[in-house]
């Protein structure tokens, strides 16, 4: 029985909810305000929350802005009950995160009408959220144990060989195993860093966060950040005369450092995996009023429309088919940051070449000054 949280301060509407929401089937608790509400709310965990927006101690907005601040009823639906309807207010509670709106007074079947498509809604989320889950535990299942088996392997069998055989070994032996070593720490690395950063953004997603721009995440000169860490990868993959970048005038970017240095990252390492020594990569930037765009294109294996639409965490295409290393995680953790930053993510892929693009908000021009 679904469990339908009423807060009201007028008795007479309140004690009518109940009675209606009961009648139909559902587990109805009541609230005479809201602070109390709120109280019920935590303690009961409702599956949807009706409350009047003017009220004594605590309005709704209020209640509203509490609740969605506290993890445990941050995605509770919420519908407002209201005998006001001007755009203002209708406009301040959706943008707290109000899911619907009843004006009063309202007819039974309106009541009903709202709750059942909130708890329908609630249910498809919960539906498709279990069905990623089933995906996400096999493919951990089919991807993990390579991923951190394979390294784990190189550096307990060099390590073991540097141990028992040091002597016998020239220095040049002993340095080529150092640099196996470390470059299959390198990896392992790579990966928990992954795993704990996609494990973040997607609880920033499912609280239905964007990433909040401060002062001290804008990026000034994107130039720098992306030149310098396509050089590096490049230098490590001994593939810089296949990388050609081109790269537009500066302007600030709604990023920090941080996920942009990420970002490049992940799509230089995306395009020098899967594509051969010798063959073209190309890096190009441009930017408008609203978006910096960055593109960079290779020549190589190629992903269907179905692969690029399935593109999530820990999932790989063809293993069967190509040996590969990592997670899957790269382009997922891309998309992601995308996604919280008001940004966009595309891959066009065919006849060998793929281009994987993305839309980075500019900083507004009347904000500009605060970054200087």
């Amino acid at each position: 029985m679904k469990k339908i949280l009423v807060i009201e301060d007028e008795q007479f509407v309140r004690e009518n909810i109940v009675e209606i929401l009961e009648a139909s089937g559902y587990n109805a608790v009541s609230a005479p305000n809201g602070a109390v509400g709120v109280t019920l709310a935590l303690q009961h965990l409702p599956d949807i929350i009706l409350c009047d927006v003017m009220m004594p101690e605590l309005d709704g907005h209020g209640v509203l802005q509490t609740l969605r601040a506290n993890v445990l009823t941050a995605n509770t639906p919420f519908i407002f009950l209201t005998a006001r309807a001007d755009t203002s207010d209708l406009r301040h509670g959706m943008n707290l995160g109000a899911d619907d709106y009843i004006t009063k007074p309202f007819r039974v079947s309106e009541l009903l009408a709202a709750v059942e498509t909130r708890l329908a809604k609630l249910t498809t989320v919960q539906d498709m959220a279990e069905e990623k889950l089933k995906m996400l535990r096999a493919n951990i299942s089919l991807s993990l144990p390579h991923e951190f088996l394979t390294p784990l392997s190189g550096i307990l069998g060099f390590s073991e060989l540097l141990l028992s055989s040091y002597d016998a070994l020239s220095r040049e032996e002993i340095m080529e195993m150092l640099g196996q070593l470390n470059s299959s720490a390198r990896r392992i690395h790579h990966l928990v860093q992954n795993f704990l950063l996609y494990a973040k953004l997607i609880s920033l997603a499912s609280e239905h966060n964007k990433i909040r721009i401060e002062h001290y995440d804008a990026v000034l000169s994107p130039e720098h950040i992306i030149h310098d860490v396509i050089t590096s990868k490049a230098h490590q993959e001994a593939r810089l005369e296949d990388v050609s970048i081109e790269i537009c005038d500066d302007i600030p970017i709604a990023i920090s450092s941080l996920y942009l240095t990420k970002i490049t990252e992940e799509i230089i390492d995306n395009a020098l995996k899967y594509s051969r020594s010798g063959t073209a990569i190309s890096v190009k930037t441009t930017h408008n009023e609203k978006m910096y765009t960055m593109e960079v294109s290779n020549t190589g294996r190629t992903l269907t429309p179905e692969q690029i639409n399935a593109i999530g965490a820990y999932t790989q295409f063809d293993r069967q088919v190509y040996e590969q290393q990592g997670s899957g995680l790269g382009l997922s953790i891309v998309k992601k940051l995308m996604e919280l930053h008001d940004g966009h993510f595309m891959i066009q892929s065919a006849d060998e070449r793929t281009t994987v693009r993305l839309e980075i908000p500019v900083v507004e021009e009347s904000l500009r000054k605060k970054f200087d």
